[in-house]
């Protein structure tokens, strides 16, 4: 370590301590209220802030967001200007926040599912299946416009969950991307955005339950017995955001027009020699597993595997909602279940209630089982090396399990300074009616971005919003297109945020830097995003009807991105 090192280090430490100094000095002036977002006013924006810039200025994630929760953790610690004993309580409560974040049955679910689904991506790899199937695409894909129209589809084809569809779409389309120089970028921005944005709109999904859940609970606060589905249904047209991207996608593949940071790395990506290396992720990941010797490729080495998983989540949904229902107390859901439990309306009332953590940790274990099973019987490994090649697998991805308990943690630290309630008191006074449906898309946006979090954003507004859009204009209409902003500014925040655990898996399951992801992304998000409140929300505010928003939107879309664009040439092989 030189002199220069130490400098820095001696500054940085100097500042840390003069900040945290100043942090103590505020808090303690500030008068004294049981209500944290009232004690600690603006600097419940602080935690968020600090993990969001640091993660930018840094790149580094891990450490961005430790710092962030950390700074939460010392907030809540803070009595007095003795900053030495703030920090120790601070740094005691925060390994208390990333244990409490692990023992969440629904987190622990998470992380088993995403190690297991790592487990089975390097079977399938090791089996040939990855690149069989890769062949095959690419004999389709044979252009960056086809690669990534088939990667949409395949997103879309995955709707029933967000974080299956980033472990899965990202390693099959990988290594066909690659071939055809479509950055990874690109890659995990198709991914991110097929992932919650098709989700939160899809009506049988792992979103579901909690959407439908929370407008039924927001009319009952009104006096009005409403079906939460029947609402829901309602809101899908005015969820501009959602339609928008998805089409954005598509838009962005035919042209090859690009601009922004985007636009950088697809040209840095054409531009990349046959025998460079693609930089990648700091961890290790699966790009170095390759086929066992010798062995005969078969795309059904992957599609079984993984079809299973897909298969087998459907059904665990199914079996999961089944199963609680029948345990539980609601008899209307009950007398559903044993009149016609496998009619339309008994399969989606059990999915809306499944448990899905818990549901894709058994499909996830049922395909390791037959990837496991597969490589034994073909011989292509023995039972050892099948289950030592699924271990392998499971860690290229803690170092996702890790970014996704410090995430978590940070939510939960963002929670305890009460960052959300801050920003809903001080943006839900000033609303003329015509601009509360951008409003609250704003506001889902702005706390969704902050927090990571799209399921705590509608879970914080929709409370809120129907009483308020209610009491503005009491028109079924009104409330609808207000009931829309909720959710889908809650998912364009949760895209954008580079806390957000679906950021993060998109970014590891495309084996792409993950700040690099969301420098490029947002670019993207945020163009889409203007357009869908200028020519979708704030016209919808008016009265008028989505399919005149939609198809303006589009066209302004199509001409904005050639205004703002540049085609990225493909050289096609002779």
């Amino acid at each position: 370590m030189n002199i220069n090192d130490n400098m820095k280090i001696g500054i940085i430490t100097a500042v840390s301590v003069i900040a945290l100094f100043v942090l103590s000095l505020i808090i303690t002036s500030a008068p004294a209220s049981d209500d944290n977002a009232v004690r600690f006013g603006v600097l419940t924006l602080l935690p968020p802030l600090v993990a969001i810039i640091l993660a930018f200025i840094t790149k580094e994630t891990i450490l961005s967001l430790f710092i962030g929760v950390f700074v939460g953790e010392f907030m809540v610690s803070v009595n007095n200007l003795n900053i030495i004993e703030s920090a120790i309580n601070a740094f005691l409560a925060l390994g208390g926040q990333v244990i409490s974040s692990m023992a969440d049955p629904w987190n622990a679910g998470i992380i088993l599912q995403c190690l297991l689904i790592g487990g089975i991506i390097q079977l399938v790899t090791k089996m040939g299946g990855a690149k069989a199937l890769a062949d095959s695409l690419a004999k389709r894909a044979d252009t960056p416009k086809k690669a990534q129209l088939i990667t949409w589809f395949l997103g879309l084809c995955v709707f029933f969950d967000d974080y299956a569809n980033s472990l899965i779409v990202g390693p099959i389309m990988r290594p066909v991307m690659d071939k055809l120089k479509v950055s990874r970028e690109k890659l995990a921005f198709v991914v991110d955005a097929t992932a919650a944005p098709v989700a939160g709109i899809a009506i049988i999904s792992t979103w579901i339950g909690l959407e439908i859940s929370l407008i039924a609970e927001g009319f009952k606060s009104i006096g009005m017995n409403v079906s939460g589905f029947g609402i829901f249904l309602q809101t899908i047209p005015f969820r501009f955001y959602n339609i928008l991207i998805l089409i954005f996608i598509v838009i962005s593949a035919l042209t090859l027009y690009e601009f922004g940071p985007m636009k950088k790395a697809e040209q840095k990506a054409r531009a990349r020699k046959e025998s460079e290396p693609i930089q990648t992720l700091e961890a290790p990941g699966f790009d170095e597993v390759q086929p066992v010797e010798g062995i005969k490729l078969s795309v059904w080495n992957a599609i079984i595997p993984i079809g299973t998983l897909i298969i087998g989540a459907l059904i665990a949904f199914y079996w999961s909602g089944y199963t609680i229902i029948l345990g539980g107390e609601d008899q209307a859901l009950i007398a559903i279940m044993k009149s016609s439990p496998l009619s339309f309306n008994g399969i989606f009332t059990a999915l809306s209630q499944s448990d899905a953590s818990v549901a894709l940790f058994q499909a996830a274990l049922l395909a390791s089982i037959v990837a496991i099973v597969m490589a034994v019987l073909q011989k292509i490994m023995t039972i050892e090396q099948a289950i030592s090649e699924w271990v392998g697998g499971m860690k290229t991805i803690v170092i996702t399990g890790v970014i996704l308990l410090l995430a978590w943690s940070l939510g939960g630290v963002i929670a305890d300074v009460g960052t959300a309630d801050y920003l809903v008191g001080i943006l839900k006074d000033t609303i003329p009616f015509w601009i509360l449906p951008t409003l609250i898309f704003i506001l889902g946006a702005l706390i969704s971005f902050a927090t990571g979090t799209s399921y705590g954003t509608m879970s914080i507004l929709m409370p809120l919003t129907i009483p308020l859009a209610w009491a503005v204009s009491p028109d079924m209409g009104f409330v609808i297109v207000c009931t829309s902003g909720v959710l889908t500014g809650a998912i364009f925040g949760d895209h954008c945020s580079p806390i957000s655990d679906t950021t993060i898996l998109s970014s590891m399951g495309t084996s792409c830097n993950h700040i690099d992801h969301v420098q490029t992304q947002i670019y993207y998000a945020i163009f889409v995003a203007i357009i869908a409140i200028v020519f979708g929300y704030i016209p919808a505010g008016f009265g008028v009807a989505w399919y005149i928003c939609i198809p303006i939107s589009v066209v302004v879309m199509f001409i904005g991105l050639r205004i703002l664009g540049e085609k990225v040439e493909f050289e096609e092989a002779a």
